[in-house]
């Protein structure tokens, strides 16, 4: 999928979590959630979610790949559910407002 399609589509699905808006950066996109980076879409189109380490064993177990920084790409069963990809970035959001306070 082109990379700007799906930031937006990964932006409409995750609004329900706050004022999400799209920025471009690094050859992507980072989304944000009230100044938050909490997700990232590289240049490939590949959608990805900040973890920490007490989240990261999901990834692993779901056959996800960190990307460069403390994100792992996000399964596509999971993207394929609502429910399931609000559960995930839920997560990302709040170990992405964790991080920034330290």
């Amino acid at each position: 999928m082109d990379k700007s399609v799906r930031a937006e589509s990964l932006r409409q699905d995750l609004i329900s979590l706050g004022e999400v808006t799209i920025k471009a950066m690094f050859g992507g996109y980072g989304l944000f959630e009230s100044g938050v980076m909490f997700a990232i879409v590289d240049r490939d189109g590949t959608a990805f979610l900040r973890a920490v380490p007490e989240t990261e064993p999901r990834y692993v177990a779901a056959g996800s790949h960190k990307h460069g920084m403390p994100y792992w790409s996000v399964p596509d069963d999971v993207l394929a559910d609502g429910a399931s990809l609000l559960e995930w970035a839920g997560e990302a959001l709040e170990a992405a407002r964790a991080a920034k306070k330290k």
